[in-house]
């Protein structure tokens, strides 16, 4: 059917200028732009047996770090993709396997913790060497705007499909409100906290998580004073702000773990820059 002049008049001033798209898809596709899910407790996973004394082994991940992990000179983790997919793909394979053939719901808190900690992070080692080679997470099962992996189904537990947004957002994050959470999992970018160079244990875990948090805010990719009341933040700083509360509240714990005087001789945040920087953690880089 032929539409008539004016329909076809209407028709064009309702759609959006050429320019105007690609504008909204370099916006959408800026590798500084991210929506943190909300933490949204998942309530079959909110289940623990206190009495429980099982501890499950992670040696097998402890092995495959200390054979592939390393650090530059400003302290990043690193590690050697190419090498782990040519070597150590099917021992990666397999303690992945061995930890979903577990049901979490049958530990004690601590060891469920340290174990999702370790699935978590073994996970987003495996979608990256299934990937590689590639130069960012973010392009990996992305789609048009490269928004990563984070909401595809990537491993089964108990029974339930998960991603790692429901490991993170729905699992850890509810249930133990922790803010060292944000320093424990890695996604595999440069601008992320380290990957631990070897797997959480229960026993160790409360340590472990500290020096994640201690590690990553001395480093200028997690806090950098760049003048009198002017620091950069690492986005996580942003994106979660829930988890970190208020500016006085987010500076608390910054300075609990940081190795100078944030904010000494009256000196306040008044200028607040965030950044993010996804280039992959690979040791070619």
């Amino acid at each position: 059917m032929k539409l008539r002049p004016n329909w076809t008049k209407t028709i064009r001033s309702r759609m959006p200028s050429l320019g105007l798209v690609l504008s909204l898809c370099l916006l959408l596709a800026s590798p500084h732009l991210m929506a943190a899910p909300k933490s949204d407790l998942w309530p079959f996973w909110d289940k623990s047996d206190e009495q429980s004394q099982h501890e499950i082994g992670h040696e097998r991940w402890t092995s495959i770090l200390n054979s592939h992990w390393s650090h530059d000179e400003q302290g990043n983790a690193l590690v050697d993709y190419a090498a782990l997919k040519a070597d150590d793909a099917e021992r990666l394979r397999a303690y992945i396997d061995g930890l979903t053939a577990i049901d979490p719901r049958a530990l004690n808190r601590a060891e469920q913790m340290a174990y999702w900690i370790n699935l978590y992070n073994a996970l987003t080692v495996q979608l990256v060497i299934d990937a590689y080679p590639v130069d960012s997470i973010k392009k990996i099962k992305g789609g048009f705007f490269n928004t990563g992996p984070w909401d595809e189904k990537v491993t089964t537990v108990a029974g339930k499909k998960l991603t790692l947004n429901d490991i993170e957002h729905r699992i850890l994050r509810p249930i133990w409100q922790d803010k060292r959470i944000h320093y424990a999992v890695n996604c595999a970018s440069i601008g992320c906290p380290n990957l631990a160079p070897k797997a959480y244990s229960a026993d160790a875990l409360e340590q472990q998580l500290d020096e994640a948090a201690k590690t990553f805010i001395n480093q200028s990719k997690g806090v950098a004073v760049l003048g009198e009341g002017h620091f950069r933040l690492s986005s996580i700083y942003d994106w979660y702000a829930a988890d970190f509360g208020t500016e006085a509240e987010l500076f608390q714990h910054l300075q609990t773990y940081h190795a100078s005087q944030l904010l000494a001789g009256g000196n306040r945040p008044e200028d607040i820059d965030y950044d993010y920087d996804w280039r992959l953690n690979d040791i070619s880089r």
